[in-house]
């Protein structure tokens, strides 16, 4: 599921933001594309748009299955737990549709 090998500038810190961007989706992610030091960084940015466009679009389909599943729809939120694994690990995480999406758009870049 990585597209690229860990590169040797993606720090710890970098690895530890882009994991609680995935776990803490949308609020963290919003928070770091507002910090300019953060931002900055390629391997935040880019686990930081992915996380976002991923939690907006888990939260809309676990608010309209919850009303047809009685709310265990909610289960979907723990692959956000996995990608927030990886995304610590070092590596980029691509996610289908979302990760070429947001490449199409010009959000982030390899």
């Amino acid at each position: 599921m990585s597209d690229q090998p860990t590169s040797p500038e993606v720090t710890s810190d970098d690895r530890l933001w882009s994991a609680l961007a995935y776990i803490f989706s949308p609020l963290v992610p919003i928070i770091l594309l507002l910090i300019e030091g953060k931002k900055e960084r390629p391997f935040i940015r880019y686990h930081s748009v992915q996380s976002l466009a991923v939690g907006v679009v888990l939260f809309i389909i676990v608010f309209v299955l919850s009303f047809f599943t009685l709310g265990c729809s909610s289960i979907l939120w723990l692959i956000m737990f996995y990608w927030a694994y990886t995304a610590y690990k070092g590596d980029y995480t691509k996610i289908p549709a979302v990760t070429d999406f947001i490449k199409k758009q010009g959000w982030v870049q390899e």
